[in-house]
């Protein structure tokens, strides 16, 4: 584990990272900006639970008070489910302004991957990734997350990247950075709400074991990008990709329409589907965060055992 000043490791995580035990990061963005209170809070401790059924120690990412916190209390988790989006939603950007000023900061994928890193955590289940935005072309709206996918490595497990963005440019931006598309049981990009997406993924794996020994190859060569996993979402949660397809659409017209654009835009968009939706995609969402932290957990052990 890296000493650090800014670095403040719950001592349950602290002892099972120094033990070699299965430990896996999960981000705190989706409890002050993904869902309202108290479904924020008992989310959160649900998707904890579910790690910890699965063998593992859950290690929920946040910066409270300027202190980069790797795992928090449930005391720590209902203050930010309170407070809610009055927190910062802190990218790479912004960590260096944030501890300095002693603020608090939720972090992104972005920043749940470099904290996760600090702490010595290797494995991290999250929602969707961002990605590359609809009209990067012009805008150049591209997520920090595919960056720090380039450089960190930690493995992602997530739903896919989300459907609000362009995903065929989303996987060539990956392929540049060197990021490994892995499909977790399909040779198909899920995409967030749906199983489907027309993009093909890079290998097809089917165990947590085979996960792990891909993940412990890369890192025992040194490679320094993560790996991303996409697992898609239990066939019983996912939406028709016509309904969430004509939401999006139009979700991203009235974006445009207001002029919002950089890290207000997912917010907006993913609110806004919600209600397009009469609340579907948001119960897809929190399905999705469950089988990702289950297949995370699983694949933590498996890496601990090898």
């Amino acid at each position: 584990m890296l000493m650090n000043k800014y670095l403040d490791v719950n001592p349950e995580v602290a002892e099972a990272i120094a033990a070699g035990k299965p430990v896996v990061a999960l981000e705190s963005t989706i409890i002050s900006h993904g869902m309202p209170y108290p479904q924020n809070v008992e989310t959160a401790l649900a998707v904890e639970q579910i790690i910890r059924d699965n063998g593992a120690v859950p290690a929920t990412i946040a910066i409270i008070g300027g202190k980069l916190k790797a795992g928090l209390t449930a005391e720590e988790i209902e203050y930010f489910g309170k407070k809610g989006q009055a927190i910062h939603k802190a990218s790479r950007r912004d960590l260096a302004v944030l501890c300095a000023r002693g603020e608090d900061g939720a972090t992104t994928v972005t920043t749940t991957m470099i904290i996760a890193h600090m702490a010595g955590i290797k494995i991290f289940a999250t929602g969707g990734i961002g990605g590359v935005h609809r009209g990067a072309e012009t805008t150049m709206d591209i997520s920090a997350d595919l960056e720090e996918l380039g450089q960190t490595p930690v493995m992602v497990v997530c739903a896919g990247a989300k459907s609000i963005l362009d995903l065929g440019l989303t996987l060539e931006y990956l392929e540049t950075k060197g990021v490994p598309v892995i499909g977790y049981g399909t040779e198909e990009l899920p995409a967030f709400y749906t199983r489907q997406s027309g993009f093909g993924v890079d290998y097809r794996i089917d165990t947590p074991e085979e996960l792990a020994a891909a993940f412990k190859a890369g890192h025992e060569m040194g490679l320094k990008s993560g790996m991303l996993v996409t697992n898609p979402i239990p066939e019983e949660f996912a939406m028709p990709k016509a309904v969430i397809d004509a939401a999006i659409d139009q979700a991203i017209a009235e974006c445009n329409e207001k002029g919002i654009h950089g890290k207000e835009t997912t917010p907006f968009l993913l609110a806004r589907v919600a209600e397009l939706t009469g609340g579907d995609s948001l119960a897809s969402n929190i399905r999705l965060v469950f089988n990702n932290a289950k297949v995370a957990a699983q694949t933590a052990v498996a890496y601990c055992k090898n």
